[in-house]
């Protein structure tokens, strides 16, 4: 190496004396400067740099905010136009209501020697509901009205035969008869009397279709001319009458704007800040979805979302249970509280669901008799699920499953959409004893069942599955790859232009020998120069200074 860098400084000073260059411009050792770096800068390695700090910066930047969530937020809140606004006014899913009837196989020997109903599950009986939001408009405060456009199409195809005969209680017979043990002596004895010429039975041979949507009863009819306009039943005497075409509440909902912490939350029915069909707290609290949109779990951390059925009377409580998935999107598993029907005893905060001296139910029994234009109805989960045996008891046909009675949820924790959902709920009719009463004298108190009925969805569109797939499965894999992998590259190219660099000032013999060979080859030129200069100045000697000395002595 030493013999490298002697030659170097030779061939320097040669070519420093020749061309009159000032050696303090020179590198360290006389080393010329354009060995110490083998790359000139040049525009492109500058573009590299900017390109790799603008890499590293947009990684850096995405990383710190919550960019991707600032996306889904914007098309998740209701707003006219927005992705979430199509799915929620017309939402295009199959909803199906599959209706389950207790066939009464021996009403005469029940009624005549005592023996317990012997129930026959008929069903089920399958209607598709098409469902929209109609009048809708949007306010100032972050809410939007609209309401409820329902309309049932029977599917044979998935059904049993609609126009069989069934044989259920007469509830409005039942009804009347349990609700006359509240008057006198001489008004029950004058009712008797009038259903007795009527020819009222305590069962009625109906089929399906009649018993959901309404058959001709003139009991109803009387209740309908009589009855006040809050309380009116309609014409004909169905227990679903009321779900087809537009429903005349008008829900106000939160469309997001404010919070998700309200989103999808009812903010006033029929403009009441409570529910009308419940006097105290908790009963008449309003704070519950509709069903289309829950708060975000992922936002909230609650683990209750509350649903609002009409039919249910009530708001419903939903336990988070664990997290679930379908079709490769995650989800929260919902379902019902355990004291959701629990008795008064073990749970006071019920006691608003019997007010006064009114029937307060054993476990799994709930009053809607509110929602029912006060028929003694009551509510339960099918075949007394998860109820207080006793009400199981006196009949013989009964077997709760939880898979097949059981109510529960499936939503989103990111969007607080339902990808699944089925609610179950089974109505019965409680019977007081009227023995006064002829044609309901031998029907005993009881809790009767008279159908259950399970309403929801298996499955959502195409098109809003893919939506929230790509929003939260596909976005949680892919955005931290995206911005990570910006952080990397732009890494990558910084630290590649770095060490390239530093290649370019370090020497190898390869170097060296390249430089030797450029050096001859200049240092060629530079003697041939030089020899060409000085041929042409005038030749001279120099004398010796000691022998002109010696001349001169």
């Amino acid at each position: 190496m030493g013999l490298y860098k002697q030659y170097f400084r030779l061939s320097q000073y040669a070519k420093n004396q020749v061309l009159g260059i000032d050696p303090k411009k020179l590198g360290k050792d006389g080393l010329p400067i354009q060995m110490l770096i083998s790359q000139h800068f040049s525009h492109c390695r500058l573009a590299v740099i900017l390109i790799g700090i603008f890499t590293l910066a947009v990684g850096i930047i995405l990383s710190s905010i919550p960019w991707l969530d600032y996306i889904i937020l914007k098309n998740l809140k209701l707003r006219d136009g927005s992705l979430s606004f199509h799915y929620w006014q017309k939402p295009g899913v199959i909803r199906l209501t599959k209706v389950y009837i207790f066939n009464v196989t021996n009403p005469d020997t029940f009624l005549a020697l005592g023996e317990k109903p012997k129930l026959q599950e008929i069903g089920p009986f399958v209607y598709r509901e098409d469902m929209e939001k109609v009048n809708i408009k949007f306010h100032d405060n972050g809410t939007v009205s609209f309401q409820h456009k329902k309309i049932l199409q029977f599917v044979p195809e998935l059904s049993v035969n609609k126009d069989e005969k069934i044989v259920v209680p007469n509830i409005p017979l039942l009804t009347l008869s349990s609700q006359s043990n509240n008057m006198g002596y001489f008004v029950q004895k004058t009712i008797s009397v009038i259903l007795s010429m009527g020819s009222f039975k305590p069962f009625v041979t109906l089929t399906a279709n009649e018993l959901v949507f309404g058959y001709d009863d003139k009991l109803v009819a009387l209740a309908h001319q009589f009855y006040p306009k809050r309380k009116r039943p309609a014409e004909k005497m169905g227990l679903l009458i009321n779900r087809n075409g537009t429903l005349p509440e008008v829900h106000n909902i939160n469309t997001g704007a404010t919070g998700m912490h309200e989103f999808g939350l009812i903010t006033r029915l029929a403009g009441k800040d409570v529910l009308p069909f419940w006097k105290d707290p908790p009963c008449n609290d309003l704070a519950a979805s509709e069903g289309s949109f829950f708060p975000p779990r992922y936002y909230t951390n609650a683990d209750i979302v509350n649903i609002y059925d009409k039919d249910l009377c009530r708001i419903l409580p939903m336990q988070y249970r664990g997290p679930d998935s379908k079709h490769g999107i995650s989800a929260d598993l919902y379902t019902p509280t355990d004291n959701i029907f629990e008795s008064v005893d073990k749970y006071p905060e019920n006691k608003c669901y019997c007010p006064g001296n009114e029937f307060c139910p054993p476990k799994g029994l709930q009053n809607i008799s509110p929602c029912q234009f006060d028929a003694p109805v009551y509510l339960s989960f099918p075949h007394f699920f998860e109820a207080d045996p006793t009400l199981a008891e006196p009949f013989e046909g009964l077997s709760p499953n939880r898979e097949r009675h059981q109510s529960y949820f499936k939503i989103q924790p990111k969007l607080g959409v339902p990808i699944e959902g089925k609610i179950r709920a089974q109505l019965n009719l409680k019977v007081e004893h009227s023995p006064y009463v002829a044609p309901a004298k031998d029907f005993p108190s009881i809790i009767f069942p008279i159908m259950w009925v399970e309403e929801g969805i298996d499955d959502i569109t195409p098109t809003i599955r893919r939506w929230i797939y790509l929003a939260t499965t596909f976005a949680d894999i892919a955005c931290p790859l995206m911005t990570y992998g910006f952080i990397f590259l732009g890494t990558c190219v910084i630290l590649g232009v770095i060490v390239n660099a530093y290649k370019s000032l370090v020497f190898t013999k390869e170097t060296i020998e390249i430089g030797m060979r450029n050096l001859r080859r200049r240092s060629s030129a530079y003697i041939y120069s030089s020899n060409r200069f000085i041929s042409r100045r005038d030749t001279y000697t120099l004398l010796d200074l000691n022998e002109e000395e010696d001349g001169t002595v």
